[in-house]
């Protein structure tokens, strides 16, 4: 099951997302559940029901708008330098981290599937970073390591759209190059994490304009799905709906010679087969 918020007909809306068509679960389950972070808070009865309500087209998959995901999330935490080369790929001599790297998202810097990104006016270093997206789905704090995968109730992608010299603006922070309004993407979908094979490694790939720039495995990361969310945990409560952004691979157009800054027109696609290709346009901000 692929579950998508959208918009239609000027009203907002979420379903289940088939391959000719949407089943508008705004429209039949929407009494009982008016959001799909609603359907989330709810855990299995809100997939039984959507479950029940789906199998019908309600609309053509050209006749809505995506969104990310969740409209309404409390949390986007994002991961920085998960994969075990990407402290390499600085050539600033840091380093390896004894814990995880973590910063914050608004909700207003990401836009939903087929949605363009902006290149902000104030820097052309603009960058891509494929990554596997979290969406949390049950209240949670000092969850044990052992527990943790049951707060997951699925997975989506992202592509955290960066400015490269603004990350470098301050010392201990890269907040302001993360965070310019509708520079990255989230999507296409939520996947529910029992659809997905326990433990099997997800295999991640970013690629521009169909060219393959980032491509690893979750096997790899340095701290895995279990082990963030008990770490985050340990600060933080995190609520159904939160979204963590679990690291990008080596491959960012930044750290390559010479660099492969993101231009208007360009497309930017991040895709794992069990989940789907988040895919975007680059335009340049008015």
């Amino acid at each position: 099951m692929r579950l998508a918020s959208f918009r239609t007909g000027g009203r907002s809306s979420y379903g289940v997302i088939g391959d000719h068509g949407v089943t508008d679960l705004g429209k039949r389950i929407g009494t009982t559940y008016p959001a799909l972070i609603d359907l989330i808070r709810a855990g299995a009865p809100g997939l039984a029901a959507a479950r029940a309500a789906g199998g019908v087209s309600d609309l053509p998959l050209d006749a809505i708008e995506f969104v990310p995901p969740v409209p309404g999330t409390e949390k986007i935490i994002c991961v920085g330098i998960n994969y075990p080369e990407r402290a390499t790929e600085y050539k600033d001599g840091r380093e390896k981290p004894k814990y995880p790297n973590l910063f914050v998202r608004f909700p207003d810097s990401l836009v939903g599937h087929e949605q363009p990104i902006v290149r902000p006016k104030h820097s052309d270093k603009f960058d891509y970073e494929g990554e596997i997206v979290i969406v949390i789905g049950r209240t949670g704090r000092d969850v044990p390591r052992e527990k943790a995968l049951g707060m997951i109730f699925g997975l989506t992608l992202g592509n955290e759209g960066s400015l490269r010299d603004w990350i470098r603006h301050g010392t201990l922070n890269v907040t302001q190059g993360k965070n310019f309004d509708r520079s990255g993407s989230a999507g296409p979908w939520i996947v529910p994490a029992g659809e997905l094979a326990p433990g099997q490694p997800l295999h991640l790939m970013t690629r521009i304009n169909g060219e393959l720039r980032q491509d690893d495995t979750t096997d790899r990361l340095t701290w895995d799905f279990a082990e963030l969310i008990r770490y985050i945990t340990m600060f933080a409560t995190l609520k159904p709906g939160d979204m963590l952004f679990t690291g990008t691979p080596v491959g960012a157009g930044g750290h390559q010679n010479p660099p492969k800054w993101l231009v208007p027109g360009d497309v930017v696609e991040v895709e794992v087969p069990q989940i789907g290709i988040l895919r975007n346009r680059v335009v340049d901000e008015r």
